[in-house]
């Protein structure tokens, strides 16, 4: 017989087994439970109750507490938040005593810094059992637990992983900050607003978790978070990332050959490998000690170690006379298991197997629920009192607030047993259930149906729109899915297919995107259905792929598009048609063509979606046109923020890097306020990388730190590279050579592979300007030659233009003025076309330095003459070589005074290199220079610096945090840090410290 615990004990699910007094009135249940896998508890608040093992429990008695309870639901929860009061000393799991102590270390050390582990491995491994055992350790340390269980007939459900961690907090959410408590209302149903972005969601759970540990610290339990629906996922991916400075630890249980978001969050992991033969033993002795000789050593070898197989494979064995066949051994393990489940059902009345498949399909454990629903099937009364002998054999666990399988595998037995037209009847039976609950009911009638079914299809249709303007996009993707499904009309059936994809390309949901399309090319699309996928497929490309053809075709389709008076699609494929113009190497001819029909669409000339596809299509030919518009646009603001970020990248492309600074940071405030992080890391890119150029390090530096991050964290690999391109320029102007490497190393990794040619174009910038900066000139040559040469996959036809300052540099001190002549001719005619700043000014600088000595003079006073009042580096730079040729002329007087600007200026903006340079001229000239001060810059990160620049304009720690994405407690921490750094002891004294840096 398999061990049943004494009856004075009770055990947890995931392993923990405990002392309780016996229940009065303790049932069968209580009885049979054992040391194998159980379902969840779902109890109401303080209720106690006996329940059992789950996912391969393999220890002994391992700790032992007065009560256990599991508080903080109400009846439509359906996980509970798990309280222990522990006092009893701890034993180990057979076989986990080194996975025992680190993850015990985790948890001693939750008050200096928080963290997040996934415990990985294959079913039954034992995931929960040590979960639970770690809840134990917190329950003993005072710790407050929150628990979440992935559920797979959940996963099309929004938020409903979200929902358990956070609903014992719920009545906590009201003394958030306003948009992140209509946030967390919305999600949790409590206000009938549209579902605000993910990311917002995020920062609101991760607030309303950091205050809950505030006063005590949060284990956060998650099992089976592969199954998590997708946007509980992202959110507890983005929590888990922002845990150093919380008193929280996230431990998260994931199956092996499963994705989870959770796998891209950089998290620590634990892999459970199978019991050694030791344990494997020690366990299945604990469990059946009387089995017979040779089935013992049979169950030990089909075991293999798991720990689920040696607690329930025995029950298979289970018979008189020990001897039941098992299921054959080269079946895998996972198979095997199912089957025995499989066989438990076997001898269960008709009626209860109907039961337990209305279970294994329901997307809630209610017990009134299956029940009905069982009614509505086998025409007979049913009482929960029908389930006992499902309990008996240890296939669910049945308690007042619901029925639950004590392992999912369970589930999916009962599942994958069930003919098709067994599922069909069970939906159609919750859905005449679920009358009260119209969601759900609609859901159970779309999966009851074999054949099309229009009026469905209809209704699910219209949930797709009124969820759809509620923000959620997920569930709005999911009703379409299965109104495509249903479709009778080939016409709708199309319609619906396409506007899926579409919503999913919004979600940034490329898996789901490929999967959609994959099914339309099965499909007769019309024309303008075509277009749309074209643009979808074209959304996730970023324009990456040296192909001139495609950019034509684009246009040629967006034209097509506009004639049927679709402007909006035409725009949106003239759009991706100049990305391809930007990130590849187009031909003039489907240049012209881009600019052609985006000239000839009926929209404002000061339309901020015009403006970008010019800039990115031909920002050399329409560059004087889109400077005098975006010049207007900024004497005359519309007040439009999000339009604002596409006139910064416009600016960008045209050289004016000033502008691209203003509107950039105009429209930061708006994309953080509504979470939009996708949109932020493009705009903090384009920001840092017109920054850089301007040396306007204050800005730039925060600004790639936080683009990068935000880029990883949103999935946009290419953006990632080029917030690293433009943090090793940033590094160049710092002097930080090791660093310039490492990021450029990083960022070629990703763009090589793909012809990336603007991140290739900025990597091999930043290495010239390294090179400079130490005085490697022909180094510096040979890394800014490439960006001209249009075989190198460097080059880039806008991108060299703002690069000609450095270049002229190099060839003048390593001999190669002559090899750049070219070069400099080519750009003086470009230099007809635009009046691009950033060009000219370059050039008025390598006028001065290419000309003959004698005659150099006239050309360094029209660069000082120059307008560049926005642009410090740029005449600071112009100052440092005309002091310079100065010197050389032997005027040396005259040198001091531009070099001492020179040396200001650089010291101010904080590029120690070219500091160093103007010292170096001076002291050649005979006058001596102070030590350069050390500054913010030197001393602070990155994040450091934006925190201490937002901290000295007024800020507090929770807006800084709202800004961040960070929680007001990482806040402080790094506060904490930023001021003996600073040497300075008040938040006021912030704004003196960084001046200079200022």
């Amino acid at each position: 017989m398999t061990h049943v615990p004494d009856e004075g004990m009770m055990l947890i699910p995931g392993g923990t087994l405990i002392t309780a007094a016996p229940e009065e009135g303790a049932t069968s249940d209580r009885r049979n439970a054992t040391l194998a896998d159980s379902a969840t508890a779902r109890d109401r608040p303080g209720q106690k109750r006996s329940v059992n093992r789950r996912d391969g429990n393999h220890g002994s008695p391992v700790r032992s507490y007065p009560e256990a309870t599991f508080a903080g639901r109400d009846p439509e929860s359906r996980r509970p938040c798990l309280h222990m009061p522990a006092d009893q000393p701890i034993r180990s799991l057979f076989g986990r005593e080194s996975e025992q102590r680190r993850l015990g270390d985790v948890v001693e050390g939750v008050r200096m810094s928080g963290g997040a582990m996934l415990v990985r491995g294959e079913a039954g491994i034992g995931k929960s059992a040590l979960l639970l055992d770690t809840a134990g350790i917190a329950a003993a340390r005072g710790m407050r637990i929150l628990r979440t269980v992935g559920v797979e007939s959940e996963t099309h459900m929004p938020f409903a992983g979200l929902h358990q961690v956070l609903l014992p907090l719920r009545t906590e959410i009201g003394q958030l900050p306003a948009p992140q408590r209509d946030a967390l209302e919305a999600v949790f149903g409590l206000a009938g607003a549209r579902m605000p972005a993910p990311f917002l969601i995020a920062l609101a759970a991760l607030n309303l978790l950091g205050e809950a540990a505030a006063r005590s610290p949060v284990l956060l339990l998650v099992e089976d978070a592969h199954w998590l629906d997708r946007s509980s996922a992202d959110v507890l991916a983005f929590v888990a990332r922002r845990l150093d400075s919380e008193p929280i630890v996230l431990l998260a249980a994931i199956h092996d050959g499963f994705q989870s978001p959770l796998d891209g969050a950089g998290l620590q992991e634990l892999l459970l490998d199978r019991l050694d033969d030791t344990a494997a033993t020690a366990l299945l002795d604990a469990c059946s000690p009387t089995l017979a000789p040779a089935v013992r050593t049979r169950l030990l070898r089909e075991a293999a170690g798991n720990p689920l197989a040696l607690v329930e494979l025995p029950i298979a064995a289970e018979t008189q006379d020990g001897r039941r066949p098992l299921p054959p051994g080269w079946l895998p393990l996972t198979t095997r298991l199912e089957q025995t489940f499989t066989a438990r059902m076997s001898g269960l009345p008709s009626t209860l197997r109907t039961m337990l498949l209305v279970a294994a399909l329901n997307d809630s454990t209610a017990v009134s629920e299956t029940l009905d629903a069982t009614a509505l099937i086998t025409g007979v009364p049913v009482t929960a009192d029908d389930l006992a002998p499902a309990v008996t054999v240890r296939l669910v666990d049945v308690h007042e607030a619901g029925v639950s399988f004590r392992h999912p595998l369970m589930r999916s037995a009962i599942y994958q047993g069930a003919s098709i037209s067994q599922r069909h009847a069970v939906h159609a039976a919750l859905a005449d259930v679920l009358t009260g609950r119209p969601d759900r009911r609609l859901w159970h009638r779309a999966a009851s149906t074999p054949r099309p079914d229009e009026s469905i299809a209809v209704e699910l249709e219209t949930t797709a729109k009124a969820v759809r303007g509620r923000g959620d996009l997920l569930s709005a993707v999911a009703a379409l899915e299965h109104a495509v499904r249903l479709s009778e009309n080939p016409a709708h059936r199309c319609e619906r297919l396409v506007r899926a994809a579409e919503y999913a390309a919004e979600m940034g949901r490329r898996d789901i995107v490929v999967r959609l399309l994959g099914e339309g090319e099965r499909l007769q699309l019309s024309a303008q259905q075509r277009a749309r996928i074209v643009w979808i497929r074209e959304s996730f490309e970023d324009g990456i792929r040296d192909d001139s053809a495609a950019a034509h075709s684009l246009a040629d389709l967006a034209e097509s598009m506009a004639a049927q008076g679709d402007v909006d699609l035409a725009l949106k494929l003239l759009s991706t048609a100049s990305l391809r113009c930007f990130w590849a190497h187009a031909d003039e001819r489907s240049r012209q063509r881009v600019v052609t029909v985006a000239e000839g669409l009926p929209v404002d000339d000061l339309d901020g979606r015009l403006l970008t596809i010019l800039a990115f299509a031909a920002p050399i030919e329409r560059g004087k046109v889109v400077i005098e518009r975006l010049r207007h646009l900024a004497a005359h603001p519309t007040g439009d923020r999000l339009a604002a970020r596409l006139l910064g990248s416009s600016a960008l492309m045209v050289g004016a890097f000033d502008l691209s600074e203003e509107f950039c940071a105009a429209s930061l405030p708006a994309l953080r306020a509504q979470g939009r992080l996708s949109l932020l890391a493009r705009d903090l890119g384009a920001q840092a990388w017109s920054a850089a150029r301007l040396a306007d390090l204050s800005v730039a530096i925060p600004a790639a730190e936080e683009a990068a991050r935000l880029a990883h964290e949103t999935s946009q690999p290419l953006m990632h590279a080029i917030a690293q391109a433009s943090g090793a320029v940033l590094a160049a102007l710092r002097g930080e050579q090791d660093r310039v490497e490492s990021l450029a190393v990083a960022a070629e990794q990703v763009a090589l592979p793909i012809g990336a040619r603007p991140v290739l174009a900025t990597v091999q910038h930043a290495r010239g300007l390294a090179a400079l900066g130490e005085g490697r000139y022909a180094d510096a040559f040979d890394h800014l030659r490439r960006m001209h040469d249009p075989a190198d996959p460097a080059f880039h036809l806008a991108l060299r233009c703002f690069s000609i300052a450095e270049l002229a540099d190099a060839a003048v001190h390593s001999g190669q003025s002559r090899a750049v002549a070219g070069i400099i001719e080519e750009l003086e005619t470009v230099a007809l076309t635009t009046p691009s700043p950033s060009l000219h000014a370059d050039l008025r600088y390598a006028r001065a330095v290419l000309a003959d000595e004698a005659a150099a003079e006239p050309f360094f006073d029209a660069a000082l003459g120059a307008d560049l009042r926005r642009w410090p580096f740029v005449r600071a730079r112009v100052q440092l070589a005309y002091g310079e040729w100065l010197r050389r002329q032997r005027r040396t007087a005259e040198s001091r005074a531009p070099l001492r600007m020179a040396r200001e200026t650089f010291d101010a903006l904080g590029v120690i290199p070219w500091s160093e340079r103007a010292r170096q001229e001076l002291r050649a000239s005979g006058e001596s220079s102070r030590s350069r001060s050390s500054e913010a810059r030197d001393v602070l990160t990155a994040q450091e610096l934006q925190i201490a620049q937002m901290a000295a304009d007024g800020l507090t720690n929770r807006e800084i945090g709202e800004k961040l994405y960070l929680s007001h407690r990482t806040v402080s921490s790094h506060l904490y840090r930023i001021f003996p750094k600073l040497g300075i002891t008040s938040r006021s004294a912030l704004s003196t410290a960084l001046r200079v840096s200022a």
